[in-house]
């Protein structure tokens, strides 16, 4: 199953000033969407460009500032381009004229630093042609391959194409069932999707999208209700749902409304064990209840939104957390992949939501360093259900067979 758009793979490029980044991405993408310029440094800071790449599908290809970038604003956009490390899935390494030096070999400890799979292409072959040697030399040091291309001649664009294919990592744009290891053929889901005023005009949102494609996906069948007809649906429903899946906002009424014996789970947690750090979840949700007073919590967005007035991240579940414990706690929340307001050992939790809007590299990233510092990490769904006294129900369908349960407890 191919990524949708809420998840493109990301490939960032990287390379000294007027090595023909942008001259590269106008090539992969067939039309001219960078600017292109012989003035050195005219990228200053990283822009990001959606195109579709055959064999892997919608794709960002995100053009950098050059790695040699000089003076006080120079090294800030070289921080910029550095910072794309965390968020994008392949990283081309563009070189020229069969320069490689300290810049190139900086980056490159860079990107292993990042588990980040890479590749070396030697643009502007067609002035200068690739050196036999220094491409040896760099494929026995990091076991990549050198490749010759030209962006303004780019004859063998297929092959530098087929090349990016190999290089990306299957994960970055072949997605995994949310569902399917769950279900059998022919069963039949309900979704209970609440259409309240965070409901998007006239649709879905995401998530919800994305089970009914899964369940469909898997030959099975998908039943839509709102939370106010569930009650009802359940006397009649026949053959009986093998799974329900509601929105976390509801988990107290859908837990009432769905029989004991009928697995029942979140959307958001859900998308948590499939591209989060489940584990790390499980283990972080139950410090919860050992939360202090003046503990800060630190909510993360994927994506930027209206913010309703009853707003599920930044008013719903810091008043439930708060009710909860009965603590005086402090919250911060941070839209988007934008930098932390302070540094992450201060705070006691993280919350992270869904997940929909970004990459599972993205994601993983975002949350590595929280847990690196032993701050538990836990999820909006998995919170939510915590705090409502359904949470052993809600992972249930994702834990009932794993061989090492205490974590999850």
């Amino acid at each position: 199953m191919v990524k949708g758009r809420e998840s493109k793979p990301h490939i960032g490029i990287f390379g000294r000033r007027n090595n023909g980044k942008s001259s590269l991405i106008n090539a992969l993408a067939g039309q001219d969407i960078a600017i292109v310029s012989d003035v050195a440094g005219t990228t200053t800071d990283p822009v990001r460009k959606s195109i579709e790449i055959p064999g892997i599908g919608p794709a960002i290809l995100i053009d950098t500032a050059g790695i040699d970038d000089t003076g006080e604003l120079g090294v800030k956009r070289v921080s910029r381009s550095l910072s794309v490390l965390k968020h994008v899935d392949l990283a081309i390494l563009l070189i020229t004229h069969n320069v490689f030096g300290d810049f190139e070999e900086k980056l490159i400890k860079e990107f292993n630093k990042h588990d980040l799979p890479f590749v070396v292409i030697h643009n502007k072959s067609d002035e200068v042609t690739l050196d036999e040697s220094l491409a040896h030399n760099i494929t026995s040091r990091y076991a990549t391959k050198v490749w010759p291309f030209s962006a303004l001649k780019p004859d063998n664009l297929d092959q530098t194409i087929s090349l990016l294919q190999r290089a990306m990592p299957e994960t970055a744009w072949r997605s995994s069932s949310l569902l399917g290891d769950l279900l059998r053929y022919g069963d039949l889901v309900v979704l209970i999707t609440p259409i309240d005023n965070e409901a998007p005009e006239g649709r879905l949102i995401l998530p919800q999208v994305q089970a009914i494609r899964d369940i469909i996906d898997n030959d099975c069948i998908a039943v839509v209700v709102k939370e106010k007809e569930v009650d009802a649906l359940m006397k009649t429903l026949h053959p009986r749902p093998a799974l329900v899946v509601t929105d976390s906002q509801v988990f107290t009424r859908a837990d009432a409304s769905v029989p004991s014996d009928i697995p029942l789970t979140s959307f958001s947690i859900m998308l948590a064990r499939h591209k989060g750090d489940f584990e790390s979840y499980l283990r972080g949700t139950p410090k919860i209840g050992s939360l202090k007073d003046g503990d800060r919590i630190l909510m993360l967005e994927s994506c930027t939104h209206h913010v309703a007035c009853d707003d599920i991240g930044r008013v719903k579940i810091p008043r439930w957390m708060s009710n909860h414990t009965g603590k005086r706690l402090e919250f911060d929340v941070v839209a988007g992949l934008g930098e932390l307001p302070r540094p992450i050992e201060e705070y006691a939790l993280v919350v992270q939501c869904g997940g929909c809007m970004i990459t599972r590299r993205q994601l993983k990233n975002r949350l590595k360093q929280a847990i690196d510092a032993g701050v538990p990490v836990t999820n909006y769904g998995m919170a939510i259900a915590w705090l409502h006294g359904i949470y052993h129900r809600a992972v249930a369908p994702f834990t009932k067979h794993e061989t090492n349960p205490e974590i999850y407890l």
